[in-house]
């Protein structure tokens, strides 16, 4: 939560009506890294992009991401690197977050993850 004048802001959902989502229902896309295979189960409601994210063992991203996300690790261990050399360790549990061309990222798995990513 942002405090601006001691004043909260949040988060815009707007017209999105109550719904569920059985992740098991909705059909995979795979995505390919420079090693290794990016499984997602996609929802798109109005301007947010829903994914559950299923690495497999050995993934390595062919890219580095400008996007912004808030991700959450279900299962697994993801390695985040930043374009500057950093290097951040999500275990199951754990989150991140990151804005919309705020700092470059890639991920990795030795052994795979399973994130929940909203972006």
């Amino acid at each position: 939560m942002l405090h601006i004048s001691s004043k909260a802001i949040f988060m815009d959902i707007a017209n999105l009506p109550f719904g569920t989502t059985d992740w098991s229902a909705i059909e995979r896309t795979e995505h390919r890294g420079e090693t290794g295979m990016a499984t997602w189960r996609t929802q798109q409601f109005g301007p947010i992009r829903v994914r559950m994210v299923t690495y497999s063992p050995g993934y390595l991203a062919d890219h580095w991401c400008s996007k912004g996300h808030i991700l959450f690790c279900l299962e697994g261990e993801l390695v985040t690197e930043l374009e500057d050399g950093r290097t951040y360790t999500l275990c199951s549990g754990m989150s991140y977050q990151v804005a919309d061309n705020a700092e470059a990222h890639r991920s990795s798995t030795k052994a795979g993850a399973t994130l929940f990513v909203v972006d």
